[in-house]
């Protein structure tokens, strides 16, 4: 059979980009979570018997979840055009609605932050994204959650996992800007 081409706006489209992006998300092990910004291109591979195979092209964004937290995109706060990582999205996705089956056969995603200068025009005043694996960033990092070991309620102490996103901006000083994965740990607050 021939290779379909339906709009963008198609429930079934939307539904399949839905789905992949689904997908997608949960097999991500580091990042945030993606979310559709549009579907800029789609065909549609009718099979002989039931279901169809989509080729999509998806416009996506980063949100405010990162991947380990398993949310749904649509559940998921897109970060603000200059603090956002952007990109396209090529799945390849197989869906049967009569057998509810949805298997994304493949796919890659090219993922790019939003670049300095237009962010320097749109907001001059805005923290800088920089490298989370600055050694500077992981001492903000501690700093912060010893904050909230003192004062939370836990049985048990946290420790940072990894620094996931850092910036920083010239206020009076530097001002350093950390978003981090935390863990815990076995020792208890009881202890020293």
């Amino acid at each position: 059979t021939a290779l379909l081409s339906p709009t963008c706006d198609d429930t079934a489209v939307e539904e399949a980009a839905d789905l992949a992006l689904r997908q997608i998300n949960a097999d991500r092990k580091e990042g945030y979570v993606l979310s559709l910004y549009r579907i800029f291109s789609v065909q549609e591979h009718p099979q002989e018997i039931t279901g169809s195979v989509f080729y999509l092209i998806l416009d996506v964004v980063d949100t405010e979840c990162h991947v380990l937290s398993k949310k749904l995109w649509k559940n998921c706060t897109a970060r603000p055009d200059h603090r956002t990582v952007y990109g396209q999205c090529k799945a390849i996705i197989y869906i049967n609605q009569a057998r509810s089956i949805a298997h994304l056969n493949t796919y890659e995603c090219i993922l790019q932050p939003v670049p300095p200068r237009y962010i320097w025009r749109v907001c001059p005043d805005c923290p800088v994204d920089d490298c989370p694996t600055e050694p500077r960033y992981l001492e903000a990092a501690v700093q912060s959650l010893a904050k909230f070991n003192e004062k939370s309620e836990q049985t048990h102490h946290f420790s940072v996992l990894n620094v996931t996103r850092a910036s920083m901006q010239w206020v009076v000083g530097p001002a350093y800007f950390v978003e981090f994965l935390i863990q815990e740990t076995s020792c208890s607050k009881n202890d020293t």
